[in-house]
């Protein structure tokens, strides 16, 4: 569990709420399901699950799970630092990293967890089933399997440079000084 200082400054988003039914003797029993997505914006998010008989508490418990799921992930100037395509159940999603002010162009579930995670650029694309927790789960396999630049390059034996020369040109600079320009 996180520090009581640090939930403060967590990003949360409710992604999804259903409300599902159960026959008993007695008539319906209605329970809600919620899923969570929680993120600090510095590169750690987590999704969760949560089901109760009222709304606020659903999400409350939902909530809590994400806390406690959060994970490391790799930001690189804003963006991915590599493309990465990963497939959960019927879902596949491919993810790419985009250029300095094109902001996120992905599907909500997928949204969620790249906004809370504190991506700022990102290209994605869901294939197969459209389902809203697959599409969760499918994102957060893919945020998890994106490598670390740094790491790359030291158990390669090569420079930085070479292992993300894409992001070394002139003009990826140019356009990340723009994209700063307009946000102040």
């Amino acid at each position: 569990m996180l520090q009581s200082g640090i939930e403060g400054e967590l990003r949360e988003n409710v992604v999804y709420i259903n409300r599902t039914a159960k026959m008993t003797k007695g008539g319906r029993v209605f329970h809600i399901v919620a899923w969570v997505v929680v993120g600090d914006g510095q590169g750690r998010v987590g999704i969760g699950r949560g089901k109760a008989k009222e709304t606020p508490e659903a999400i409350a418990k939902a909530r809590a799970q994400a806390v406690r799921n959060m994970k490391k992930v790799v930001i690189w100037h804003g963006t991915l630092p590599h493309p990465v395509e990963v497939k959960f159940e019927a879902t596949r999603l491919l993810m790419k990293p985009a250029a300095p002010g094109t902001g996120i162009k992905a599907a909500q579930p997928v949204r969620a967890v790249l906004e809370a995670a504190g991506y700022q650029n990102a290209i994605t694309k869901v294939y197969g089933g459209g389902s809203v927790v697959n599409m969760l789960k499918a994102a957060m396999k893919a945020v998890e399997s994106l490598k670390d630049p740094h790491w790359v390059a030291e158990a390669r034996g090569l420079p930085l440079k070479v292992i993300m020369r894409r992001f070394w040109d002139e003009k990826r600079k140019e356009a990340e000084d723009k994209a700063q320009e307009k946000s102040d």
